[in-house]
């Protein structure tokens, strides 16, 4: 154990033997807890601190950090005064920029948040409510140009209903989103003319009518593309002679000068503000993540050698961490919070709906796996993967010559291509035991809260080996039909990235209800041994590809799309230039197969932080230097499985364009990776060719997952390309 991990181990010890003794202090009365209360209250005292960087602090202090009022004075010009708590502005506060611009209002851990009011340098005043130095919630904003909006606030932009008046008397009243008029609005000019219908990006899109001062108007379908642009001109009584208007005005000229103002630039955020502060008699920089040391939810810091402090402020539960760089005022830092992971699903115990559906897969794995067959081969016939190669059992309850009594319904039971799927699960290297044990043994399946958006249902199995995912008939035809394409594929690349399949089955209930559920087992891409922290699903399309949930719901089993992804991944050379060979030779299989809407599920674990959020050694930001993890626990390491990189955080520019990937930051976190191609089984049929064409017509075509393969394997090749790189 080196000396800085032994110097927090220390002060760790000395913490909880204190927090111990305060316990002990207060079961006896109330006295006592007051009285612990009081000798808190009395060790902040007043202190003046001058610090080399010429960063100053004057107010309370207690112990190593300021606690209770207090003002401190940055070397840049920047200063904060108001209530501290523990180094945090917590509470009332004022935070002032080197520019002249100030909020006042709430702090929460050193971000802007709760009611406040943001006087700008350029006259921009914000009033109302902010989370995560973010404009959130309601609020007016006076910009400098004198134009204003007031309404509901989003992540730093307007989003929901809102109202803009620009100060040349045009005013649009409607929803909003992601700061463009977005939805159903009403767009009133000054010269008394007016649009109400349907906007999209911040134009007229769709149904909506058009009005002059005079009582003329136009009804029709709106769209910048003039070939979609049709509609009925309909004169006032007043009206007559001939009448000359072309729709795409409202585009080139009326809204010319109805632009949304961007806001004015915040700089650096309170929560970017770290404080040298001394320890020891000597100075201490905080190591810091946007102000947050980075512990697994507790704060901690390093004077090169040894730990000097270390503060748990979250009972080791949760991990704040901002993870992009801030721009604009409309576009700060996102702020997540990793949570502590859990096993995910519920447990089908009896009297669950779907528990005889489990004791039924139960009893024909057992029965397919252990059934008594030749040596597997590898060298298979082209027969094996005939379609209708398949073995049908009957189980009734009482038992029969080849199968076992049990206590479920009447059901037959259905293999797809056995030796195929036996031969894979051999390639693989799958012990029969053991699957049968991970499926079939005393522990129950766990049900996955929600079924997929294919309407399917997952479930896993207790050790977390496997998934079982139940499919629709096109599916199962699907896979059947590219089986042998997929044998020789898996066969000839060991390293492949897809879906590692183990069998398909179905289940077929006797008597009235005839009912069928065809199921396929596969690989859990996440059964590892580290905890997976974030976990993202990236196709390279953008169109409905945002997670439309706050931070604080996001859980670590929670999938996160391509929209969402604020990371660059940086790969050590040799396992660059395998992944990106074995990802274009996966993406020719699946085109050759007429394969789309595939992802790459990508899994990531912060190596900065533990499970149980106990701080870990951080090593140096610097380039990878071998392919191999420095781990202090023996793991398998392979394309795909337990990868180390390094994350770089990005940030998107805020100018309402759906950016997939954006900007890096030069900020990095040390991460283990899990990653591999998933939902393989969907082929450009016709009804994705209908989605493709029903689609293109309200969306930009490129932005659309259904498209046709080639175009889809090159756009996610392009994607993928740009999220993964180089470490150099």
């Amino acid at each position: 154990m080196n000396n800085g991990l032994n110097g927090i181990v220390k002060v760790w010890e000395a913490k909880l033997k204190k927090s111990r003794g305060a316990a002990k202090k207060s079961i006896f009365s109330a006295m006592s807890v007051a009285h612990v209360d009081d000798e808190e209250e009395e060790a902040a005292e007043e202190v003046e601190k001058e610090f080399s960087n010429e960063d100053t602090y004057s107010g309370q202090w207690s112990d190593k950090w300021p606690h209770g009022r207090g003002r401190c004075t940055w070397a840049d010009g920047c200063s904060y005064e108001g209530e501290w708590r523990r180094g945090w502005m917590m509470g009332r506060g004022k935070f002032t920029w080197a520019s002249g611009a100030a909020y006042e209002g709430g702090f929460k851990n050193g971000y802007m948040d709760g009611d406040g009011v943001f006087q700008g340098s350029t006259n921009e005043r914000y009033s109302g409510t902010w989370q995560s130095s973010l404009r959130h919630g309601k609020g007016v904003c006076e910009y400098a140009n004198g134009d204003k909006y007031e309404g509901h606030w989003r992540r730093g932009l307007p989003d929901g209903k809102g109202k803009y008046s620009w100060i040349n008397g045009n005013q649009y009243v409607g929803h909003w989103r992601r700061g463009r008029m977005n939805g159903n609005g009403t767009m009133v000019w000054a010269n008394g003319n007016r649009y109400d219908g349907g906007w999209e990006a911040g134009l007229p899109r769709g149904n909506g009518t058009f009005r002059w001062a005079d009582g003329s108007c136009y009804v029709g379908v709106w769209s910048k593309d003039q070939s979609e642009q049709s509609g009925t001109y309909y004169p006032s009584s007043s009206h007559s002679g001939s009448f000359e208007w072309d729709p795409q005005e409202v585009y080139l000229e009326n809204l010319s000068d109805c632009r949304i103002h961007p806001g004015e630039e915040m700089g650096e955020y309170p929560c970017q503000k770290a404080v040298s502060w001394p320890c020891d008699g000597e100075e201490l920089r905080s190591v810091v993540v946007d102000g947050i040391g980075v512990g697994g939810g507790s704060e901690y810091s390093f004077d090169g050698s040894n730990a000097c402090s270390f503060e748990s402020s979250r009972d080791l539960g949760e991990l704040d961490m901002d993870v992009s760089r801030g721009g604009s005022a409309g576009g700060g830092r996102p702020h997540i919070i990793i949570k502590p992971t859990k096993k995910q699903g519920n447990t089908i115990s009896k009297g669950h709906k779907n528990y005889e559906l489990m004791l039924n897969l139960q009893l024909g794995i057992r029965h397919a796996v252990g059934r008594p067959a030749p040596s597997t081969t590898l060298d298979l016939k082209a027969s094996a993967f005939d379609p209708r190669e398949k073995v049908w059992t009957r189980f009734p309850p009482s038992g029969s010559k080849h199968t076992p009594p049990h206590q479920s319904c009447d059901f037959r039971w259905k293999d797809y291509c056995p030796l195929v799927f036996r031969a894979l699960r051999k390639l693989f290297k799958v012990d029969p035991a053991d699957y049968m044990i991970s499926i079939c043994g005393n522990d129950a399946l766990r049900e996955l809260s929600s079924p997929g958006k294919s309407g399917s249902f997952f479930y896993l199995t207790n050790d977390d080996r496997y998934m079982i995912k139940t499919m629709k008939k096109s599916e199962a035809k699907v896979l059947i039909r590219m089986l042998s394409a997929y044998y020789k594929h898996v066969r000839a690349f060991e390293n492949t990235l897809v879906t590692k399949f183990y069998g398909l089955h179905c289940v077929k209930l006797t008597g009235a209800a005839q009912k069928k559920v065809r199921f396929v087992i596969m690989g859990n891409l996440f059964c590892t041994e580290y905890a997976i922290h974030r976990r993202f699903d990236l196709k390279g399309s953008s169109h409905g590809r945002l997670t439309d949930k706050p931070e604080s719901e996001i859980e670590p089993t929670t999938t996160l799309k391509d929209l969402d992804l604020n990371f660059i991944f940086r790969l050590h050379k040799s396992w660059f230039r395998d992944f990106c060979s074995q990802v274009d030779k996966d993406c020719d299989f699946l085109e050759q197969e007429r394969i789309m809407d595939y992802s790459l599920l990508v899994g990531i674990h912060f190596r900065d932080m533990s499970n149980a959020g106990e701080p870990l050694n951080m090593g140096a930001r610097t380039p990878l230097g071998n392919g191999s993890p420095d781990l202090s626990r023996s793991t398998s390491v392979k394309l795909g499985a337990n990868i180390p990189a390094r994350a770089e955080l990005t940030v998107r520019k805020n100018n309402g364009e759906a950016q997939l990937v954006g900007e890096p930051t030069g900020e990095y976190y040390e991460v283990i990776l899990v990653f591999g191609i998933i939902d393989i089984l969907q082929d450009y049929d016709i009804s994705k060719k209908l989605e493709h064409a029903y689609k293109s017509f309200q969306y930009d075509p490129t932005s659309i997952s259904a498209v046709d393969p080639k175009q889809y394997s090159k756009r996610f090749r392009d994607f993928i390309f740009r999220v993964f790189t180089e470490d150099g």
